[in-house]
């Protein structure tokens, strides 16, 4: 056999190591795919660093929106039956998905408005201030009232917390900015949204249940009710407000009717050309407080 000589054995050492270093471009191709298309990659942040107070957004939202959705236009409300659920998420997703989530702007979330709005019959809308327990344990036993949170926005987003980040996959799950971030974080601007709206879809008569044993006073200014709604309501289809000014049965009684904040809340209104009335702890809602009361000598309504 003749020898090879060296310009044979020069190129085949050169095609050895070419074919290595295409195996090794190879693997780390395989790697790098395997990396970000493994499973769970859509609920990590570009970075596990918090940047806000408040906890990330909800684990798998989507589906709990979808859920919440399907089952209120199903059984809660079937008059709604013809929204579209996935088309509501979509637009809520959009809202916020790749933004900064303290510049969102709450025009944001017109299409959601647009779409998730009805209506609430007269004489049954039921605001609240710092009463959420309550008046939650009231409106499911008294199905003739609707808070914000017995509408389909209020339903559907009720307790959860979503943001965006302008890095993939668009949505933090680690943190959210809260109102000490800044205002103009998601969750608090679709509040303020589904506020205004639930505010101007009122009419007739009116109702509002404070907490009369807050030390502050049951109305405050910069509350949700006190700052947004009072301000949505129109006078033209709103003509009296009932305020049900309730004390903690175990807790302090520091607010009345005649109270320097009822006269402040009561003046607004007056204003504003809506009548107020007001009854200290309205007693079918007190009844629902001695349910877990029962012994108390608040609730021995009969001697």
């Amino acid at each position: 056999m003749p020898f090879q000589n060296s310009s044979s054995r020069s190129r085949r050492h050169n095609l050895i190591v070419t074919g290595i270093m295409a195996l090794l471009v190879i693997l780390v191709v395989v790697v790098v795919l395997a990396a970000v298309l493994s499973p769970g990659r859509e609920e990590n942040t570009s970075s596990d660093v918090r940047q806000w107070s408040g906890n990330g957004t909800t684990k798998h939202l989507r589906e709990i929106i979808l859920g919440r959705c399907y089952n209120y236009i199903t059984t809660v409300n079937p008059e709604l039956k013809d929204k579209d659920c996935l088309n509501i998420w979509e637009e809520l997703q959009h809202a916020f998905i790749y933004k900064h989530p303290c510049n969102m702007q709450e025009e944001d979330y017109q299409p959601l408005k647009n779409l998730a709005s009805h209506s609430v019959p007269c004489s049954k809308s039921l605001f609240w201030s710092k009463t959420n327990d309550l008046v939650h344990r009231y409106t499911k036993a008294n199905r003739d009232f609707f808070t914000l949170e017995d509408t389909l926005l209020g339903y559907i987003a009720d307790r959860l917390t979503w943001c965006g980040s302008v890095t993939s996959p668009g949505i933090d799950y680690i943190s959210c900015p809260e109102w000490k971030d800044c205002d103009s974080n998601p969750v608090t601007l679709f509040w303020k949204m589904a506020s205004k709206m639930f505010a101007e879809t009122a009419c007739g008569t009116v109702q509002v249940m404070l907490n009369g044993s807050l030390e502050a006073g049951a109305f405050k200014n910069n509350s949700f009710f006190g700052g947004i709604e009072i301000f949505h309501l129109n006078p033209e289809k709103v003509s009296t407000m009932q305020i049900w000014l309730m004390n903690d049965v175990d807790g302090p009684q520091r607010d009345s009717c005649t109270g320097h904040s009822i006269t402040t809340l009561t003046n607004i209104l007056k204003s504003r050309k809506i009548n107020a009335t007001c009854e200290n702890n309205y007693r079918p809602v007190q009844f629902l407080q001695c349910a877990s009361y029962p012994d108390h000598s608040t609730c021995k309504f009969c001697s």
